[in-house]
C-alpha cells in the first residue's frame, strides 16, 4: 500500500524573534522571551494549525551585543514543561548542549518531558559552537573542544543517552497490588558504558514512554553535521537561502542515511523559513521594510559578529570588500560562516552589503498568502525539505501564517486537516524505536 507525502511543519517559539531590533516594532510584545503567556497563545495556535511541533532554540554564551532575545529567555526545559500542560497533540522540541552537559542528566530530563507530554518530546542535538560558552562551566576559553572534537563528542553522547532511553523494557512495571511486584527485574537493564568522553553505568531512573523515545533533531550543516544527522538523527533543522541550494543538501544528506543502512524516510528534513505575508505583495514588501528600517548598521555587525566567534567588525572599513577572515569561524558556525565568506567573494559584496543582508535577509518568502503556499509546495514536491520550520520576527506573523497559508495548503492536499496520531513519532511518521534488549522473533 503506498501512502500520500505529507507535508510537514514545525513552529519556532523564538520570544521577540531572531532580529537585533524587532521588539521596537510598535506591535511587538517587547518581553515576548520571557513571557508565558505569549508562548502559550504561539504554542495553541499552531496547535489549531495542526503543526507536527513546537521549537525552542537556545544558546549557553551571551554578551551585551548579544540578540535581544538571547539576553533574557526561557531555558528550554523548563517552557516545554509547562507547555506540555497547556497543549494536547502538538510535539515538543528543545535544543540542549552534549558539549556542556551530562548525558545522564539529559536523558531523564527529556525522558520526563516524553512522560509529563504523553509521548511529545523532542531533543535538538547542539555541540555550542560558541566558545565563551566554556567560561559559563568552570573551563577555560582553550578548553573549548574544537569542530572536530565536538561532533566526536555528540556522536558518544547520543548512543548513550538512547542507551539509558532503554533501561526499562517498555512492560518492565507491573505494579501488582495483590503480589507486592513492582518491576520485573530481568526487564531492567544496567548500560555500563565505558567510551572516549563518557562512562555511565545506569540505569535510567525513568522509563520509556509511549513513543519509545524523545524524537532526535540534529541542527548541524557542516560535513560532520550532515554525517551524524545522517547516520543518528530522526529530523534535522537547517536553512538554504534557494530551493537548488535546498536540494542538494536534501539529497546529500538522504543518500548518507540510506549508506548507514538506514531508509531515505526514516530521516525528516525541515528548513527554517521566515515568512512574511501580505494581502499583497506591496503590503507585504511593506511588512519587511518595516523591520529592515529598525536595524541600524551597528546592530547589523553585533549580529554578523556573533557567527564569527563575536568578532569586532567594527574596526574595518564598511564599504570596502569584505574582509579576508582567514579561519576566523571554522570552530563556531562553520556552515554558515561558510556560505558567508563564499557570497562576499563571489558577489564582491562589501562589508555593510553583508552585514545588513545577514541581520535583516530577504528571502523570497515574502509576498501573498498564495506566493508563500506556491514557494512551500515547490520546495516539498521538488524534494529540497519534507517540511519547514516557521518563524518570524514580524509582529503577529505567525498567526498570519496559521491564518491564510495553512488553509491554502490543507486545500491543495499536502497538509494534513487532522493529526493522525498523539505522539510526535506518530504525526511525524517515525517509527517507535524498539528496546534493543527486547528478544526479536526469528523469521524462518
Amino acid at each position: 500500500m503506498t501512502t500520500t507525502r505529507k507535508l510537514k511543519l514545525g513552529a519556532m517559539l523564538h520570544g521577540v524573534g531572531g532580529n537585533m531590533a524587532a521588539w521596537r516594532h510598535p506591535d511587538a510584545v517587547a518581553d515576548a522571551s520571557v513571557n508565558f503567556d505569549f508562548y502559550k497563545q504561539q504554542a495553541r495556535k499552531a496547535e489549531e494549525g495542526k503543526f507536527d511541533l513546537a521549537f525552542v532554540a537556545d544558546g549557553l554564551y551571551i554578551n551585551e551585543k548579544s540578540l535581544p532575545h538571547f539576553l533574557n529567555r526561557f531555558e528550554p526545559i523548563t517552557i516545554l514543561s509547562a507547555l506540555a500542560a497547556v497543549t494536547s497533540r502538538i510535539g515538543l522540541v528543545g535544543t540542549l548542549s552534549t558539549s556542556y552537559s551530562e548525558p545522564f542528566t539529559v536523558a531523564r530530563q527529556f525522558a520526563s518531558l516524553d512522560h509529563i507530554s504523553h509521548g511529545r518530546a523532542g531533543w535538538n542535538v547542539v555541540t555550542s559552537p560558541l566558545e565563551g560558552s566554556a567560561l559559563n562551566f568552570s573551563k577555560t576559553i582553550e578548553e573549548h573542544p574544537d569542530h572536530a572534537k565536538r561532533y566526536r563528542i555528540a556522536a558518544e553522547y547520543l548512543q548513550v543517552t538512547r542507551g539509558l532511553w532503554d533501561s526499562w523494557e517498555d512492560d518492565a512495571f507491573v505494579r501488582d497490588k495483590a503480589s507486592g511486584v513492582f518491576f520485573d527485574p530481568s526487564k531492567l537493564h544496567r548500560l555500563d558504558h565505558k567510551g572516549e568522553f563518557f562512562s555511565v553505568q545506569g540505569p535510567l531512573n525513568i522509563g520509556r514512554s509511549r513513543q519509545g523515545q524523545p524524537v532526535v533533531f540534529q541542527a548541524g550543516s557542516s560535513e560532520a553535521g550532515k554525517d551524524l544527522a545522517a547516520k543518528e538523527a530522526d529530523a534535522i533543522f537547517t536553512g538554504h537561502p534557494t530551493l537548488a541550494d535546498a536540494q542538494r543538501f536534501y539529497q546529500d544528506v538522504k543518500s548518507r542515511a540510506v549508506a548507514y543502512g538506514r531508509s531515505a524516510d526514516d530521516l525528516v528534513i525541515l528548513p527554517g523559513i521566515q515568512p512574511i505575508i501580505g494581502r499583497t505583495e506591496e503590503e507585504a514588501e511593506r511588512k519587511y521594510q518595516e523591520i529592515v528600517n529598525l536595524v541600524s548598521i551597528e546592530l547589523a555587525l553585533n549580529y554578523l559578529g556573533r557567527y564569527f566567534e563575536h568578532h569586532d567588525f567594527s574596526q574595518y572599513d564598511l564599504d570596502a570588500p569584505f574582509p579576508d577572515l582567514g579561519e576566523l569561524g571554522q570552530n563556531s558556525f562553520r556552515s554558515h560562516t561558510d556560505r558567508i565568506k563564499k557570497e562576499a567573494r563571489e558577489q564582491g559584496l562589501t562589508l555593510r552589503q553583508i552585514a545588513l543582508k545577514e541581520a535583516t535577509p530577504k528571502t523570497s518568502f515574502i509576498g501573498t498568502p498564495e506566493r508563500i503556499a506556491d514557494l512551500i509546495q515547490e520546495w516539498f514536491e521538488g524534494r529540497g525539505a519534507d517540511g519547514f520550520i516557521v518563524g518570524t520576527s514580524i509582529p503577529n506573523g505567525f498567526n498570519d501564517f496559521v491564518d491564510h497559508v495553512v488553509p491554502i495548503l490543507q486545500e491543495r492536499g499536502i497538509y494534513r486537516t487532522e493529526y493522525e496520531a498523539d505522539t510526535l513519532r506518530g504525526n511525524l511518521g517515525i517509527p517507535v524505536p524498539v528496546n534493543r534488549y527486547v528478544k526479536q522473533p526469528v523469521n524462518n
